[in-house]
């Protein structure tokens, strides 16, 4: 069996992140992997309390830095209490939202400069850097699209997706940078493309980097 592998989903809003998540904890399930789903902000007690008021519409006005520092807050909290916990009993970790989702949405997008984001990455997550991060790329007309039709259905709105176009096209700038600058690590795929077809090049991607060349 392979030894246990942090896996991360990015992505701007409605990019489908969630869902390739959830799917391929199950496939690694079934396979005989023992799994922990989570998600950022949040994962642990305290970092659920931090996510509901970052992510609440009516938080305050606030800078990036602010912001950064609370998700930081949060970060080290749940890398203590569930990341390194799971892959330290042999559990593999798939989280929905990692330090990407920081790097791009505080610092590219929300323009805080890039060396406060790496000092506070040294800071809090170094060594426990995930092994291999999907990056699922989507126009971001048709992510907002997407966020719409699940506060229709009943999902809650967050501040983020309330941000204006110009905001998510830097998103999304961010996250292609980062896929370009880290190949190792990082797999850029097209978030419009179907569910299941997206699932099968993420499952490709894991056998192939983890699960092969891992074993």
């Amino acid at each position: 069996m392979a030894p246990a592998r942090f896996i991360t989903f990015e992505g701007g809003e409605g990019s489908g992140k969630s869902t390739q998540a959830r799917l391929l904890a199950d496939r690694l399930q079934a396979a005989g992997v023992a799994v922990v789903v989570t998600r950022e902000p949040g994962g642990s007690p305290f970092a659920e309390q931090v996510r509901a008021l970052i992510l609440d519409p009516a938080t305050a006005p606030h800078s990036a830095l602010s912001e950064a520092l609370l998700f930081y807050a949060a970060r080290a909290d749940h890398l203590d209490k569930t990341i390194r916990p799971a892959l330290g009993s042999g559990r593999w970790v798939i989280c929905d939202r990692f330090s990407d989702s920081t790097r791009v949405y505080q610092s590219v997008a929300g323009g805080l400069d890039a060396a406060t984001i790496e000092a506070l990455e040294q800071l809090v997550v170094a060594p426990t850097a995930p092994d291999l991060t999907f990056i699922l790329d989507l126009a971001p007309e048709a992510g907002l699209a997407r966020a719409a039709v699940r506060r229709q259905a009943g999902a809650p709105t967050d501040a983020y997706e309330t941000r204006g176009l110009a905001f998510h096209e830097r998103l999304r700038s961010g996250y292609q940078a980062i896929a370009a600058a880290e190949p190792g690590r990082c797999v850029l795929l097209d978030g419009a493309l179907p569910i299941g077809r997206l699932a099968e090049l993420v499952w490709a991607e894991v056998t192939q980097r983890l699960l092969q060349g891992g074993a």
